[in-house]
């Protein structure tokens, strides 16, 4: 029985992860939750956004599965998704977009994995005013060891899930300096695996190549800001960000999460849809090596898709909501 911190979240929050708890149950994961406070919720409750307790909880068991946090617009706290990933160093965030029966969507055969790196670049958060209210500048932050350890993560997933590209994505005609760099170690990096086609793309030129034919990108790799522009360009791709998923991966720890918003406006009505935050805890399953329960689960949530369109919530195309999504995920587990 592996122990896992669960942090339910914000507004939406709490009901996807209870579905989500639901059906990991079923499927039969061996899971003991562990459930703890982050966000806007425990701000008002205690002062801070993560409290002590909970950074002491992902401390000693090194996994979470979180649910969608509040993180307020221009003022307040720092993000506590950032603030997580960077406490951990868990410098590799890993989107995959893959195309869902019956998800409504322009593009079919998409199935894509971007590699964002996810402790440096512009979102270190370092600015400062040069001239008060008129002049301001924020410090990307590029390193060739972090680099080196984001692309090396690309290249071992391409390896060892038999895919067969990865592009690398920067601006290094223009920020030669920083996404330089990162594009030098790309190059170093692919030597070591002639086995897989490597390309790099510059960032503009790779956003329209996403909408012209997204179906020729395998494994994507990038900087932080990069990453997390075309990591949501390619959940559009999909259907959106309420069915694709997200893992943040260290060398010691992990935490997988709905990277979609917390959705106040809806909290409460059962009309939250859970597939993302579903599809994160599959990618936590294949982190435990509980693979059989991942693929029970991923078989059942198809099913429903596809012959069930009915019971899944407003968002996807359904007339059922939160509830009875779930029990049919549920159900399908049985057969």
């Amino acid at each position: 029985m592996q122990d896992i911190v669960l942090i339910p979240g914000d507004g939406i929050g709490p009901e996807i992860t209870s579905s989500v708890t639901k059906i990991l149950r079923v499927a039969g994961a061996e899971i003991n939750w562990i459930e703890c406070k982050a966000g806007e919720g425990a701000f008002k409750e205690t002062g801070t956004p993560i409290p002590q307790e909970t950074l002491d909880l992902i401390n000693k068991h090194r996994i979470v599965l979180k649910g969608p946090l509040t993180t307020p617009v221009g003022s307040g706290f720092k993000s506590v998704n950032v603030s997580l990933r960077q406490e951990f160093d868990l410098y590799s965030n890993i989107r995959p977009a893959k195309s869902l029966p019956n998800i409504d969507s322009p593009y079919r055969n998409v199935d894509m994995i971007t590699f964002r790196e996810n402790t440096q670049g512009l979102y270190i958060g370092k600015e400062q005013w040069i001239d008060q209210d008129e002049h301001a500048e924020s410090i990307a932050v590029v390193t060739r060891n972090a680099s080196r350890r984001i692309i090396k993560a690309a290249f071992e997933y391409a390896k060892s899930h038999d895919r067969k590209k990865v592009t690398l994505v920067h601006k290094a005609n223009i920020l030669k300096l920083t996404t330089g760099l990162f594009l030098e170690v790309g190059r170093e990096v692919a030597k070591e695996y002639p086995e897989i086609e490597f390309q790099d793309l510059i960032v503009d030129n790779m956003a329209m190549q996403m909408v012209l034919n997204p179906q020729q990108f395998d494994i994507i790799v990038t900087t932080n800001l990069f990453g997390d522009i075309l990591s949501d360009l390619a959940s559009g791709l999909v259907g959106g960000l309420g069915v694709t998923g997200a893992a943040n991966i260290g060398d010691d720890a992990a935490m997988f999460e709905a990277v979609h918003g917390s959705a106040p406006d809806i909290a409460g009505k059962s009309l939250a849809n859970p597939t993302a935050l579903l599809f994160s805890a599959m990618m936590m399953l294949d982190y435990l090596d509980q693979k059989n329960v991942m693929y029970r689960i991923l078989s059942a949530l198809y099913r429903v898709l596809q012959d069930q369109k009915y019971v899944c919530t407003p968002d996807i195309g359904g007339s059922g909501n939160t509830i009875t999504y779930t029990e049919a995920i549920c159900a399908a587990l049985k057969y």
